[in-house]
């Protein structure tokens, strides 16, 4: 009789904590409708510069973002930035500016947490850049020669990031994320982009 008690007892407890989950589940804070302002600090990552030894350089800016929570898993943003210091290639006498970018993003967004989220999104970017090559006739900067002046040659690319943000105050999160902000077809090199910094929404 008491094993039958006992096991009439896990069962319910058992039954209770799964009820408990769902009901937390299901009183999710709804995030549709919800738009969103963040501050990004943010590092552009160039990658396969140079026709010979594919060299990776990076440098520093700022990305503002300006979004909207569709509904509860997707959303959409804008986000435009600009470069504070130039990416300055090792081998070479070559630097990188950043002037300005602007992309449109699509994304789902999944809460792990009830204060953490992971997210993904796609979309299209525009960037304008300079290159600046010193000493131009050196043979060290002869692989590097196609990269001055308006750079990326292509500007306007696919582009992606992934990331995650933590709740840290009301509606203020903490954000990290990186991701690809395009490819410039005409010279191969990469632009990747890796970001920190936060998010507000109201």
């Amino acid at each position: 009789m008491n094993k039958v008690v006992r096991s009439a007892f896990t069962l319910l407890l058992v039954t209770a904590g799964f009820m408990s989950a769902q009901t937390a589940l299901a009183q999710e804070t709804s995030r549709e409708g919800k738009h969103y302002a963040g501050l990004l600090v943010t590092a552009f990552n160039h990658r396969s510069i140079g026709s010979v030894s594919n060299e990776t350089a990076t440098g520093t800016g700022g990305t503002l973002v300006l979004g909207t929570h569709i509904n509860n898993r997707f959303h959409a943003e804008l986000r435009a930035g600009t470069g504070i210091r130039d990416a300055d290639v090792p081998k070479g006498d070559l630097a990188l500016s950043m002037d300005y970018f602007a992309s449109w993003y699509i994304g789902l967004h999944y809460p792990v947490t009830d204060y953490a989220n992971v997210y993904g999104q796609a979309g299209f970017s525009f960037m304008k850049g300079t290159g600046k090559l010193s000493h131009a006739d050196e043979p060290r900067n002869a692989q590097f020669r196609e990269l001055e002046g308006e750079f990326p040659d292509s500007s306007f690319g696919v582009g992606w990031i992934l990331g995650l943000d933590l709740e840290i105050l009301s509606d203020t999160y903490l954000v990290f994320e990186g991701g690809k902000l395009l490819k410039d077809t005409g010279t191969d090199a990469n632009i990747f982009q890796f970001s920190t910094g936060l998010k507000y929404e109201f």
